[in-house]
C-alpha cells in the first residue's frame, strides 16, 4: 500500500503542475468536510481534485479525504446587478427627472453616480453585452433574436467561447440567480423542447424566475417560467402583479440562501420588466401621479434640464438640444383631447417607474436586513437603452398595434382613459414624452448614433470599498465594462478556458479605478467605443464622436431605408469635451477628424463582427431562421399542451390554412378551448361555448371577427374544422374563413384585414386550455380547459403568400429561389 500512496502523490503533483487553475490556497485537512479552495480562475470549472487521503486495506488504517469546496477570494463581495428597461437618462429623479426613484437615489447617495455610461440602444443587445463583457455583435446580438439574420454578429447565439459572468462566478463559488427579463435565449430555442444551454440555467445561473422574450403582461404574464417550467401564479389572484411577485421571489431566494448557507456569497441579476411596455403599475401608484404632468412635455423638459444642472449630473455649460419641430408637435399646439390623453399616459408611465424602483428597494432592503449590505457591490443601471418611442406619436392602448402598423385614433384611445394601465390595456406613451425622458439629449431607443438612445444613468455602491458617498463620475464607459468591474471587485480572474473551451478576450475595461475619490477626475480608461443598431452608427474616440444622422424615426416602421447604407447616409461630428449633449455639429469644419472616425468605425466593425450592415426591417422580418417548426406544413397534437412561446407554434400569418379538431363532446354539451395563440391583445381562439363551435380572431384589439355554429354539438364524436383562404400576396391581407362541423358548413365570413407580423410577444400557443389572457373576455376566462376529449388536432398550412418584392428579399437573403 505504500506503493499505492506513492502513486497518489505522483498524480497529485502531476495535476498541480499541469493545471495552474487548481489549488491556489487551501484550508482544511484530509478527512475534514470543511476543506475549501480558492481558484485563480483561469481554467473553470476546476478539475476534480485528486484524492488527498490514504487508502489501506481497512478503514481503521486509512484516512478519508473530501474534495474541497470552491470559494471566492477572502472578502469577495456579494453582487447585486440591477437593470431596468427603456428608461431614459432624464426620467429618474436621481438624474434630474420628475419621477421619484428613491432607491436609485439611495444607491447613488451611498456611492457614486456615473453620468457618461452607455448602452447599445436596444434591449437584448445591451443585456448580452452586460452579462458577457463583450460587444453585442461579438456575442451574436447585433439585434434582438426575433430579427436575427444568421451572420455571426446577428445570430443571437452566445457561443461557448464567450461565457457569462454568471458562469464565471458560479464556478468560483458564488450562488448565482437571475430574476426578470430574459431576452437572450434565441427565440428559436425558447420552447420546452430545449436545448436549454442558452437559457439562464444553461448560462451559469443556478436559479431563474422570469419571463422569456422582450416584454410581458405584468398582470397576466403568458411567458413566465421558473428555471425551464412555465408557471401561471396569477390565476385566481386578482391584483397580482409581476413587479411585486418578482421582488417577493428574489427576497425569498435571498432569505433561503442566507438561512442555509450564510457564508456563501451571491450574485443576483435583477432585471424587472419596468418600464418596457406594457406600462402596468398598480392603481395606488397611478393615483400618486394624477395631474403631475399637465404642464406638458416641453415644460417638463425644461424642468428636468434645470434639475440636472442643479444636481451636477450634466455640466453647467451643457446645452439642451432643440425640440424636433419637424417630427413632434409642441405641447401648446395640441388640442385639448390630446393633452388629456397624453398627460394620462405619462402619469401611468411615471407610476410604473416609481413602482418598479419601489420593488427594487425591497430587494436592496432584504440585503441590508441580512446584515450584508456593507459588503455588497450594487450596480443599478437605469435603463437598457433610451426611452422607448415604440408607442408612436399618439401612444397606444395596445403596443402590438404599432408592431403591426396599425394606428389607433386618439378618440378611440380616450375610451380607455379610466382604465389606462389596467389589465384590459397593454399601453405605451407617445413619443413627445419619450423625447422628454431622454433630456438633455436628442433621439430615443433604437438610435445608436445619439445619446438619447444610448446614455444611461448608473449608480454604484459598496460601503466597504466606496467611501466617496454621493460622488459623481464623468468618465466615459459602456455596458461591456460591467463584467470586468465585477471581476476586479471580487478578485476573480477572467477565465482562459471554460469547460475546456478557450475563451475570447473580454472587451470591456474595469471601472473600479473610479471608486477612489482620488481618481474622481482621472481620464477614462475607455478611449474608443463603437455603436451600431440597424445601420445607425457612431464612433467615440478620445472625446470626439462621429454619428450618422438617423435615416428614419424609430416609431415609423414603414419609413424607407437607404439603399446604400455604407455611403448613402449623412454623418455628424461632435466634440463632447466641449459639447456634452451633441448640440453643435462640427462636421463641416472638421472634415479630417470626421474621416478619421469614419475609418476607425470600419476598423472596429470588422473587429467586432458588426458587418454586414443592414438597415432593412423587411429583410430581418422575412429572414428564415432555424426553429422546431421550420419547413413543416402539418402539425398534429393528441394531448393538451400549453405554454409554447412565440416562434415555436404553427404560424398562420399571411397564408391559407386549415385547423381540424377531432373531439368527443360530453353529455350536456361541451365547453373549453381546443387551440389558441395569443390573447386579449391579439390572436385567435378555436373553442366550444355551450356546445357551439367558435373561431374568434382578434385583430390586435382593434376588431374581433367571429365564426360561430348555430347549433350546439350533440354528445359524441365530431370533426370541427376552420379553413381560411388568404387574399394575398402581401402582409396583413384579408380572406375568407369557413367554419364546418362534420363536413357541413356552419359559418362563413370574409374579413378585410389580418394580423401581418405578430399576434403578441408574451402570449403562448395552447392546446386544450388557455394560459395568459382570453381572446374574448365576454366568452370565457382562462384556463377554460376543454371538458370533452380532444382526440386529435391538426394544422395544415400553405406557403406564405408574399409579394414580388417580398419574395425577392427572401431569395436574396437565403441565396436560393423560392
Amino acid at each position: 500500500m505504500k506503493a499505492c500512496a506513492r502513486v497518489f502523490s505522483a498524480v497529485t503533483l502531476a495535476v498541480l503542475t499541469a493545471v495552474p487553475a487548481l489549488a491556489q490556497q487551501t484550508s482544511g485537512v484530509p478527512g475534514s468536510p470543511a476543506a475549501t479552495t480558492t481558484l485563480d480562475g483561469r481554467y473553470i470549472p476546476n478539475p476534480p481534485a485528486p484524492f488527498g487521503g490514504v487508502i489501506n486495506l481497512d478503514a481503521t488504517n486509512s484516512t478519508p479525504y473530501w474534495p474541497p469546496t470552491v470559494v471566492p477570494p477572502k472578502g469577495a463581495p456579494n453582487v447585486l446587478l440591477i437593470i431596468t428597461d427603456d428608461v431614459g437618462f432624464g426620467a429618474p429623479s436621481t438624474f434630474g427627472g420628475l419621477i421619484p426613484t428613491p432607491n436609485l437615489d439611495r444607491i447613488a447617495n451611498a456611492g457614486l453616480r456615473f453620468t457618461q455610461f452607455h448602452s447599445t440602444a436596444l434591449c437584448s443587445p445591451t443585456r448580452a453585452a452586460l452579462i458577457t463583457g463583450r460587444n453585442h455583435h461579438s456575442v451574436g446580438f447585433g439585434v434582438i433574436s426575433e430579427l436575427s439574420t444568421g451572420y455571426p454578429g446577428y445570430n443571437s447565439v452566445i457561443t461557448k467561447d464567450k461565457t457569462t459572468i454568471g458562469q464565471i462566478l458560479k464556478d468560483n463559488g458564488y450562488a448565482t440567480s437571475w430574476f426578470g427579463k430574459n431576452h437572450n435565449t434565441p427565440s428559436f430555442q425558447a420552447s420546452q423542447a430545449g436545448p436549454f444551454d442558452q437559457w439562464p440555467i444553461g448560462m451559469g445561473f443556478d436559479y431563474f424566475y422570469g419571463f422569456m422574450g422582450g416584454e410581458t403582461n405584468q398582470w397576466q404574464p403568458g411567458n413566465l417560467v421558473r428555471n425551464t417550467t412555465p408557471i401561471h401564479p396569477y390565476v385566481g389572484k386578482p391584483g397580482w402583479n409581476l413587479i411585486t411577485a418578482m421582488a417577493d421571489d428574489a427576497v425569498g431566494y435571498l432569505n433561503q440562501l442566507n438561512a442555509l448557507a450564510p457564508q456563501k456569497p451571491f450574485f443576483l441579476y435583477y432585471a424587472p420588466g419596468g418600464t418596457h411596455a406594457p406600462h402596468h403599475p398598480t392603481p395606488e401608484w397611478i393615483a400618486k401621479f394624477n395631474g403631475k404632468f399637465d404642464m406638458g412635455w416641453n415644460a417638463a423638459r425644461d424642468q428636468i434640464f434645470a434639475n440636472q444642472k442643479r444636481l451636477g449630473v450634466i455640466p453647467q455649460d451643457a446645452k439642451l438640444t432643440p425640440w424636433p419641430d419637424d417630427l413632434l408637435k409642441k405641447w401648446d399646439d395640441l388640442p385639448a383631447d390630446e393633452k388629456k390623453l397624453y398627460a394620462r399616459q405619462m402619469e401611468v408611465y411615471a407610476a410604473y417607474l416609481a413602482y418598479t424602483d419601489h420593488e427594487i428597494g425591497r430587494v436592496i432592503q432584504a440585503v441590508e436586513d441580512m446584515g450584508k449590505l456593507d459588503n455588497t457591490l450594487i450596480i443599478y443601471i437605469s435603463g437598457d437603452n433610451g426611452s422607448s418611442a415604440e408607442g408612436t406619436i399618439h401612444g397606444t392602448p395596445n403596443e402590438m398595434t404599432n408592431f403591426n402598423g396599425i394606428d389607433v385614433p386618439v378618440a378611440d384611445q380616450l375610451k380607455y382613459y379610466d382604465v389606462w394601465g389596467s389589465d384590459v390595456t397593454y399601453p405605451h406613451m407617445p413619443v413627445g414624452w419619450t423625447w422628454a425622458m431622454d433630456t438633455p439629449f436628442k433621439w430615443t431607443k433604437q438610435v445608436a448614433s445619439h445619446f438619447g438612445g444610448t446614455r444611461q444613468g448608473v449608480a454604484v455602491s459598496w460601503p466597504n470599498r466606496i467611501k466617496d458617498a454621493g460622488g459623481i463620475r464623468n468618465q466615459f464607459h459602456h455596458v461591456i465594462d460591467i463584467v470586468p468591474t465585477i471581476l476586479e471587485a471580487t478578485g476573480v480572474a477572467a477565465p482562459l478556458q471554460v469547460d475546456g473551451i478557450a475563451q475570447k478576450p473580454i472587451e470591456g475595461v474595469s471601472m473600479v479605478y473610479t471608486f477612489d475619490k482620488a481618481n474622481a477626475d482621472k481620464p477614462s480608461t475607455r478611449t474608443t467605443q463603437y455603436f451600431e443598431m440597424v445601420g445607425m452608427r457612431a464612433l467615440y474616440h478620445e472625446g470626439w464622436i462621429a454619428s450618422t444622422t438617423p435615416y428614419r424615426a424609430p416609431w415609423d416602421i414603414t419609413a424607407p431605408t437607404p439603399k446604400d447604407i455604407i455611403n448613402g447616409v449623412k454623418w455628424e461630428l461632435y466634440d463632447i469635451t466641449k459639447d456634452w449633449t451633441q448640440f453643435n455639429d462640427v462636421a463641416a469644419t472638421n472634415p479630417a477628424k470626421l474621416r478619421e472616425l469614419q475609418d476607425l468605425f470600419l476598423v472596429e466593425a470588422n473587429k467586432y463582427e458588426v458587418l454586414p450592415l443592414d438597415a432593412s426591417s423587411l429583410t430581418r422580418i422575412l429572414t428564415q431562421r432555424p426553429s422546431i417548426t421550420a419547413g413543416r406544413a402539418e402539425f398534429t397534437y393528441v394531448k393538451p399542451l400549453t405554454g409554447i412561446l412565440p416562434g415555436n407554434e404553427p404560424n398562420i400569418l399571411n397564408k391559407s390554412y386549415v385547423i381540424t379538431a377531432d373531439v368527443t363532446v360530453p353529455a350536456g354539451g361541451g365547453n373549453g378551448m381546443l387551440v389558441t395563440d395569443g390573447g386579449r391583445f391579439g390572436g385567435y381562439g378555436f373553442y366550444l361555448l355551450k356546445g357551439k363551435p367558435v373561431l374568434l380572431y382578434n385583430l390586435e384589439g382593434v376588431a374581433r371577427f367571429r365564426w360561430e355554429g348555430a347549433q350546439a354539438l350533440t354528445p359524441g364524436k365530431h370533426s370541427i374544422a376552420f379553413s381560411f383562404k388568404y387574399d394575398g400576396p402581401g402582409f396583413g391581407k384579408g380572406g375568407t374563413g369557413v367554419l364546418s362541423v362534420d363536413g357541413v358548413e356552419a359559418a362563413r365570413q370574409t374579413i378585410p384585414h389580418s394580423v401581418p407580423f405578430v399576434f403578441g410577444v408574451d402570449e403562448s400557443f395552447d392546446v386544450g386550455s388557455d394560459t395568459g389572457t382570453s381572446v374574448e373576455d365576454k366568452d370565457y376566462q382562462v384556463p377554460f380547459a376543454f371538458d370533452g376529449e380532444l382526440n386529435k388536432l391538426t394544422f395544415r398550412l400553405e406557403p406564405a403568400q408574399l409579394s414580388g418584392e417580398e419574395k425577392k428579399v427572401v431569395q436574396d437573403k437565403n441565396g436560393k429561389r423560392d
